[in-house]
C-alpha cells in the first residue's frame, strides 16, 4: 500500500532535459511540496497526483534563466512579471548595466533609469516615491523576499546606483571628481553587505551613451561613467574575494575598456574574477568585431586564466523606434543634443535648423567616427505614420521618390511627425550563419534581453524559444550547430551554475521550476505585437506572444501559465518566485 502523499502535479510522457546538457529522455516528473518528487519512465496516474499534464510530443526542462533584465522598476508595479513568465523563464536578474534601485532616492532612481532604459519616467517616479522603504543591500532583499513575484529574482549591485547614493547625484556626475577615500571605502563596504544579502555580484558601465532624464541633471551620461578605473578596480577587488560576479559594460562605441574587463578576469597573479560583458554580436556596422571578441576571450580563458563570459542573443536583433526616441541616437552628440529637449514644438524648431542639420550630417555620415548602429537609411522601413504612403518604405527610397537627401529626408519626417513617427531596423544578427557561430561559442553566455526596458523599442523576452528553435532546425536540416540539449543547457544549467545560483537544473529534490516547449509551435516566436501595461498607465510595449510555444509554466511547484496565460493568483499570492542569493543551495 502507498502511504506516500499524492503528488501535487505530474507531467507525463515528455521528452525530459535536465539542464546538464545530458540527452533527453522519455520522462515523466513528479512534483510535491514545491519539488521534483519523482522522475521515471512510466506516466503517473491520477491516483498518484491530484494533477497530472500530458506532455506528449513536448520537451520538458527547467524553467529559463535570464541574466540581464531591467525589471526593477515594474517589480513594484507589476510582481508577476507576466511577459517573461509566459516564455518560460522562471528567474530573472536585476541591477544590470550600474542601475538599480537599491541604495539611492527615488528622485535619483528616475533620473538614473528612465531615459537610459527607455520606460515612462511620469509613471516610475510616483512608484518609487510611494514604495521604496528600504535603504540597504539587506533590506531590498527583504523587501523582494515579502513581494508575490512571479519568477524568481536574482540581484547585482549597480555601480551608478551606489557612487550616487555615496556621493550624491551632482557630485557623481561631474567630472574630475573622486570619491573621497572614506566615501570609497563606504562604496567597498556597501558591496561587501550586498555580497553577504545573497547578490550575485556588481554591475559596472562605461558607456557615455546611457544619459540621465529629469531636469536636474538632464543628458549628462551615467554616474559609473565618471569613474577611474582605479575605483572600479576597488570595487572589483570586493567581488574577487567574495567569488562573486562583474558585470560590465564597456564603451560601446570605443569598446577599448572592455580590455579593462578582461584585466579584472585574468587568474594569473590574483584569483581569477568572473566577468560578464555586454555583449556579443554581428553588428551590421562592423563584421569583424564578433570574430575578434571571441578570440580575444578564447586566449584570456585558455591562456591567461580568466573567466569572461559575453553575453549574446540568439535572435536578430531588430529595433524599433518612435521618432528619434532610442538610445541609438546617444551614440552622436547632434542625437544627444535632440533628444535633450522634451517638448516636441521645441525639438522641432531644433531639427530644422540649419546649423543643427549640417551638424547632425556631418556625424551621422563620418566615417573616422566610431559607431555601433550601421546609420543606414536604406534598411529602416515605416511601420506606422499619418502619413500612411510612407508606410512599408524605407527613408532612402522616401528621399529617392522626393529627390533628396535621406538625411534630410528623416529629419523632415521626424520633425513634422516626432513620435508618430514609427519605424524598425535590424541592429546586428541578421546572417543565420553568423549568429550560430555567436550561441555556440563557448565564451557566451546567452541573455541580455534587456526585459523591463525599451519597452517601445524591442521584444527579447522569448529569447531562450529562439535558441531551442535553432537547434531543432539545424537537427532538421542537417547543419552543423548544437544538440537540442545543448541549447537547453545554455538557457538553464549554464547560467545558473555560472553565476552561482541555484536554478537551471531538474533532479530529485531540486525545486520544481520547470517550462513545458511544443517543438511544433516553435515557428510561432516570431510573432510581434504591441501589448498595454495598465501598471504603467496603458503604455504600449512591444511583446512577442507565442502562446502554443509554452503550455505550461510551473514556479515552484506551482502552475504560473497555462497556454501563454498567466494564472491570476501570481503576482498576487506569494509562493511562486522570491528572491534567489547567489552562493546558496
Amino acid at each position: 500500500m502507498n502511504t506516500r502523499p499524492p503528488l501535487d502535479l505530474a507531467i507525463n510522457d515528455g521528452l525530459f532535459f535536465d539542464g546538464t546538457g545530458a540527452p533527453g529522455r522519455a520522462v515523466s516528473v513528479g512534483v510535491r511540496g514545491g519539488r521534483v518528487a519523482e522522475l521515471r519512465a512510466a506516466p503517473f496516474t491520477a491516483d498518484e497526483a491530484r494533477e497530472i499534464v500530458d506532455a506528449r510530443g513536448c520537451w520538458v526542462m527547467p524553467g529559463f534563466v535570464d541574466l540581464h533584465t531591467h525589471y526593477d522598476a515594474e517589480l513594484e508595479a507589476a510582481p508577476a512579471l507576466s511577459e517573461s513568465l509566459r516564455h518560460g523563464v522562471t528567474t530573472v536578474l536585476v541591477g544590470s548595466c550600474s542601475l538599480g534601485t537599491v541604495l539611492s532616492s527615488p528622485l535619483d532612481i528616475a533620473d538614473m533609469f528612465t531615459r537610459v532604459e527607455a520606460v515612462p519616467r511620469e509613471h516610475v517616479l510616483p512608484i518609487f516615491e510611494e514604495k521604496k522603504t528600504w535603504s540597504t543591500p539587506a533590506e531590498y532583499r527583504d523587501h523582494l523576499d515579502a513581494l508575490p513575484l512571479g519568477p524568481h529574482v536574482a540581484a547585482f549591485l549597480g555601480h551608478s546606483d551606489l557612487r550616487c547614493s555615496v556621493m550624491g547625484l551632482e557630485r557623481s556626475v561631474t567630472s574630475g571628481e573622486r570619491p573621497t577615500a572614506d566615501e570609497q571605502r563606504r562604496m567597498e563596504r556597501l558591496l561587501s553587505d550586498a555580497c553577504d544579502a545573497g547578490y550575485v555580484g556588481f554591475s559596472v558601465n562605461t558607456n557615455r551613451w546611457d544619459k540621465l532624464g529629469g531636469s536636474r541633471l538632464r543628458s549628462r551620461p551615467l554616474p559609473g561613467a565618471y569613474a577611474s578605473w582605479r575605483e572600479i578596480d576597488g570595487l572589483a577587488s570586493v567581488v574577487r574575494a567574495r567569488d562573486r560576479v562583474l558585470q560590465g559594460i564597456p564603451n560601446i562605441s570605443t569598446k577599448y575598456d572592455a580590455l579593462l574587463l578582461f584585466w579584472e578576469s585574468l587568474g594569473i597573479f590574483r584569483k581569477r574574477l568572473r566577468t560578464t560583458i555586454v555583449s556579443m554580436a554581428d553588428l551590421r556596422s562592423n563584421r569583424l568585431i564578433y570574430r575578434v571578441l571571441g578570440w580575444v576571450t578564447r586566449v584570456v580563458n585558455t591562456v591567461l586564466r580568466g573567466d569572461v563570459r559575453f553575453q549574446a542573443l540568439p535572435v536578430p536583433f531588430q529595433m524599433f523606434v518612435d521618432g528619434l526616441d532610442a538610445p541609438i541616437f546617444e551614440e552622436i552628440g547632434a542625437g544627444t543634443a535632440a533628444l535633450h529637449i522634451e517638448e516636441m514644438a521645441e525639438r522641432r524648431e531644433l531639427l530644422l535648423d540649419p546649423k543643427y542639420r549640417a551638424w547632425f550630417r556631418r556625424q551621422w555620415t563620418s566615417f573616422l567616427m566610431p559607431r555601433a548602429y550601421h546609420r543606414d537609411f536604406s534598411d529602416s522601413k515605416v511601420t506606422a505614420c499619418p502619413d500612411a504612403s510612407l508606410v512599408g518604405r524605407s527613408f532612402a527610397d522616401v528621399a529617392k521618390q522626393r529627390g533628396g537627401d535621406a538625411v534630410e529626408v528623416f529629419l523632415d519626417l521626424c520633425a513634422e511627425h516626432g513620435a508618430a513617427l514609427r519605424w524598425f531596423t535590424t541592429i546586428a544578427n541578421d546572417r543565420p550563419e553568423h549568429l550560430r557561430n555567436i550561441v555556440a561559442h563557448p565564451d557566451v553566455l546567452l541573455g541580455f534581453s534587456d526585459a523591463g526596458a525599451h519597452l517601445r523599442n524591442m521584444a527579447f523576452y522569448n529569447f531562450a524559444l529562439f535558441a531551442l528553435r535553432m537547434a531543432r532546425d539545424a537537427a532538421r536540416d542537417g547543419v552543423a550547430f548544437m544538440s537540442v540539449e545543448r541549447a537547453v543547457h545554455r538557457c538553464t544549467g549554464e547560467i545558473g551554475a555560472w553565476l552561482g545560483l541555484d536554478a537551471g537544473r531538474l533532479a530529485v529534490g531540486s525545486r520544481a521550476d520547470v517550462v513545458v516547449v511544443d517543438p511544433a509551435k516553435l515557428d510561432e516566436v516570431d510573432t510581434m505585437v504591441e501589448a498595454p501595461m495598465p501598471e504603467f498607465g496603458g503604455h504600449m510595449r512591444m511583446v512577442r506572444r507565442n502562446d502554443g510555444a509554452v503550455p505550461l509554466v510551473v514556479v515552484s511547484g506551482r502552475v504560473a501559465v497555462r497556454a501563454g496565460v498567466v494564472a491570476p493568483e501570481v503576482g498576487r499570492e506569494r509562493g511562486f518566485g522570491g528572491f534567489l542569493p547567489a552562493g546558496e543551495s
